[in-house]
Formats: structure tokens, sequence, C-alpha cells
């Protein structure tokens, strides 16, 4: 194989291991704007399934759940503010993802 052809190969591979994590994070992406658009419902969200909302990390989401199961359900997405943690200003930007069943 001449150097020429060799260069030309690797470069190939090289384009080619490129564009897989590109590939990766678009579908990546996809699913989290889909996930998004479905709101979860604080009643029976897991600690997990919460923890997959914008601004809610492991320490409020076990938060909620506690409160959930010392308090029973919640009547609507505004108890959310009687969570120790989440204040007005991060109730607003939860309500769009959340819901009570």
């Amino acid at each position: 194989m001449s150097s020429r052809a060799l260069r030309a190969a690797v470069l190939g591979v090289a384009i080619s291991l490129a564009t897989v994590p590109v590939a990766a994070t678009a579908a990546q992406e996809a699913g989290t704007q889909q996930a998004a658009t479905e709101r979860i419902d604080l009643n029976t969200a897991s600690v997990e399934q919460l923890m997959g909302l914008k601004g809610v990390g492991e320490v409020t989401a076990r938060a909620i759940v506690d409160y959930r199961e010392q308090n029973g359900p919640f009547r609507s997405v505004d108890d959310l503010v009687r969570v120790r943690g989440i204040g007005e200003k991060k109730l607003e930007a939860l309500r769009p993802f959340v819901k009570v069943e």
C-alpha cells in the first residue's frame, strides 16, 4: 500500500470515528427534548425521574419523594413550595414539566 493510500485510509477512519459522537449526541438531545415535553407526575415519580428535570439534583429529588411519603400525595403542583429547597422561582421553572394526577 502506498503512503498516499495509507493516508487516505487513515483519514477515512478518522472521519468515521469523529461522526459517531456527534450522532450519539444528537440522539441524546432528541430524547431529552421528547422527555421534556412529557410531564412527570409528582405523585408517582422516582428520585431518578425527578433528577431528569433541569435544576433538580439528587438532594431536591429526594426531598420531593420524602415530602410525598411523609405528607401523602401532592394535591397540586403548587404544593412543591412546601418542599425544603423549592421556592417560587424553582416552582415556576419546574411547572411546565411536572403534573399532579
